[in-house]
C-alpha cells in the first residue's frame, strides 16, 4: 500500500497536467481523419447521411458534392484549429455548430438512426450518439479557454 500512496499522486498530477492536452489533440485527430475521409467520394462511411442531412437543411441550395467538400474543410479546419490550441473559444463554438448538424439526423431522419425509437440505435445511431462525447470533451476543453486547469489536489485550488 505504501507504493500506491507514492505513485497514485504523481500520476494523478501527470493526468491533470496532459490530460486536457491529450484530449484536445485526440479531437482534433479524429475531426482532421473523418473530415479529410470526406474530400474523397465513397471512402466516408457518413457521406450518404451527412449529404441528406445538408440538403434538408439548405434546402437542396448546395449541390451534395459541394457540401461534401465544405463540410470536409469545416470538419478538418476545427482538427488543425484543435491541435494547435489556438482560438478556443472560437474553435469550440465551430465544433458545436458542427455537432449541431451531426446529430439533426435524430429529428430530421430518426428512420436512418434507429431500429425501434428511442432505444435501439442503427449502426449510423451509434456513430452519431458517440458524438456526446465529443460534445462533453469540447466543453471540458473550451473549460480551458481562458487559463483554467484541471487540479490533481484539490487542496492546491
Amino acid at each position: 500500500m505504501k507504493f500506491f500512496s507514492v505513485i497514485d499522486p504523481i500520476i494523478t498530477r501527470w493526468m491533470a497536467r496532459y490530460g486536457i492536452t491529450f484530449l484536445r489533440y485526440s479531437i482534433g485527430i479524429i475531426f482532421i481523419w473523418f473530415g479529410g475521409l470526406k474530400f474523397f467520394p465513397g471512402l466516408s462511411p457518413a457521406e450518404q447521411l451527412a449529404g441528406s442531412t445538408i440538403d434538408l437543411l439548405t434546402f437542396g441550395l448546395i449541390p451534395p458534392f459541394t457540401a461534401q467538400i465544405l463540410l470536409a474543410f469545416f470538419e478538418v479546419t476545427i482538427g488543425i484549429l484543435l491541435l494547435s490550441g489556438k482560438f478556443l473559444r472560437l474553435t469550440i463554438l465551430l465544433l458545436l455548430m458542427q455537432m449541431a448538424g451531426t446529430m439533426s439526423p435524430i429529428v430530421l431522419f430518426p428512420d436512418l438512426v434507429f431500429t425501434q425509437i428511442p432505444y435501439a440505435l442503427t449502426i449510423e445511431g451509434q456513430y452519431i450518439f458517440k458524438n456526446f462525447v465529443v460534445i462533453s470533451a469540447a466543453l471540458v476543453i473550451g473549460a480551458t479557454a481562458r487559463g483554467g486547469k484541471l487540479h490533481a489536489d484539490p487542496e492546491t485550488v
